[in-house]
């Protein structure tokens, strides 16, 4: 992409000169432990090693019996299951490239530029979604649960796509001209590698970020809740067979999926995109923790069934709908405010910098209410398989986790932008979160 105007290169791309995630051993350990716990979570939840978590008597004879396993090592790598994620991101590349969409701008970058983006992530799912129905009814639930068959193969397959991305993003960040994100520019590898160094690494119109963000992995996780729904289906005799439970816990997620596709524009004033680079952070988390982690509910459900009745149900579907109102409501008043409209006539605080903070509606009870939404309907989407296991609810303790940082993120950077405003506006809306909690 060209630039508007010539830029010296240390003043275009300053030197990062502060940490996040304590630096570079924090980088190399989260890099190493977000694939681990990612296989973790699948053997310490699973029918291989007897249970979820394993029960406590069985699971050393088990784990010890599986390391020694010469086999257990072979499955971790899956040439059939490679070829079939290979196929998948293929799939998802040549839809953005076929498929028709609107084109539309994201924010302005340090250039003066503005990059153009594709949307057309919805028509993929759609696509996508057509298809594999079309095999299911056409051949029956069985032949779509080869995704149950071959986790291990798949998530090593996205753990490989992952590195080998971050890598090249990475090396191909020093060429001439790139404009790099101002937190990975530190100089340390292992740091840069991890945080993103470039911010918007691309092959021709192709941006690697934009598309990583929203396509292969998102619809990927709805996919393999479909394939799970299927697995459960073959063993209780027929999809009307299928749990109640399994039913939410694919809709609710669908939903969410299905929200963030069609809102696709949405996506160009996230931190991920108007402020990270395409390191191995968002890279494994797109391509690797989103679709393989965030339907754990879904795998678990498919070999542990769980009915929950009508009033289980309804009281699951009031917390997920809470939860979605708050999360839509609270983007939408803050898209409006944004372009300019404000149809409820909310309340704003005029800054020194020339823009304005809103301090009524949902954003005059917390500084995130889009993040008190997301974090109800997460524990909607583990509440249908009740408490017979702890491991379910790692999402929602792992999502917390996530939001607090992210929240914390935002009120450093805003407070470096806003400066003595934005201790006003912590005095008027002084809720991180959760109102009256945090």
């Amino acid at each position: 992409m060209g630039h508007s105007q010539p830029h010296p290169s240390t003043e275009l791309n300053p030197r990062t000169t502060t940490y996040e995630f304590l630096g570079p051993p924090g980088a190399f350990l989260i890099s190493v432990g977000v694939p681990l716990m990612t296989y973790i979570l699948f053997f310490g939840c699973s029918e291989q090693l007897g249970g979820c978590p394993p029960s406590l008597d069985s699971a050393p004879a088990r784990i010890l019996a599986s390391i020694g396993d010469v086999k257990w090592w072979k499955n971790l790598w899956d040439t059939d299951a490679m070829l079939i994620y290979l196929g998948w991101y293929a799939f998802c590349v040549l839809s953005w490239l076929i498929l028709p969409g609107e084109v539309v701008e994201g924010t302005k970058l340090r250039t003066g530029d503005k990059k153009k983006y594709k949307c057309n992530a919805f028509s993929t799912f759609l696509l996508a979604l057509g298809i594999v129905t079309g095999l299911i009814v056409r051949s029956g639930p069985a032949s779509f649960t080869f995704i149950y068959e071959k986790w291990v193969g798949l998530v090593t397959a996205s753990v490989l796509m992952s590195v080998t991305q971050a890598l090249w993003c990475y090396l191909s960040s020093f060429r001439q001209g790139s404009l790099l994100a101002l937190g990975g520019n530190s100089g340390n590898p292992i740091y840069d590698f991890y945080i993103g160094r470039e911010l918007n690494p691309s092959i021709g119109s192709f941006d690697i970020k934009y598309f990583n963000e929203l396509r292969p992995g998102l619809i990927l996780w709805v996919l393999i809740d479909i394939a799970m729904v299927c697995e459960q289906a073959v063993r209780r005799g027929g999809l009307d067979k299928v749990t109640d439970s399994m039913w939410l816990v694919l809709a609710f997620q669908t939903w969410y999926v299905v929200d963030g596709l069609y809102n696709e524009p949405a996506l160009f004033t996230t931190m991920d995109i108007t402020t990270d680079g395409f390191g191995f952070m968002l890279a494994i988390g797109d391509l690797t923790w989103v679709p393989f982690v965030y339907s754990l509910q879904a795998r678990y459900l498919a070999f542990h069934p769980v009915e929950l009745g009508p009033i289980w149900t309804l009281a699951i579907i009031l917390t997920n709908l809470t939860g979605y109102y708050i999360f839509r409501v609270a983007n939408l008043e803050k898209n409006d405010f944004r372009n300019g409209k404000n149809p409820k006539n909310l309340k704003s605080m005029q800054t020194a910098r020339g823009t304005k903070l809103l301090i009524s509606g949902w954003w005059g009870m917390s500084r995130h209410p889009n993040y008190l939404g997301d974090l109800i309907m997460s524990l909607a989407w583990s509440l249908p398989t009740k408490f017979d296991t702890p491991v379910t609810y790692f999402y929602v303790i792992y999502f917390a986790v996530l939001l607090i940082h992210r929240q914390n993120r935002d009120d450093e950077m805003c407070e470096k932008k806003y400066g003595k405003d934005w201790d006003e506006y912590k005095k008027l809306v002084p809720y991180r979160i959760i109102p009256y909690v945090y």
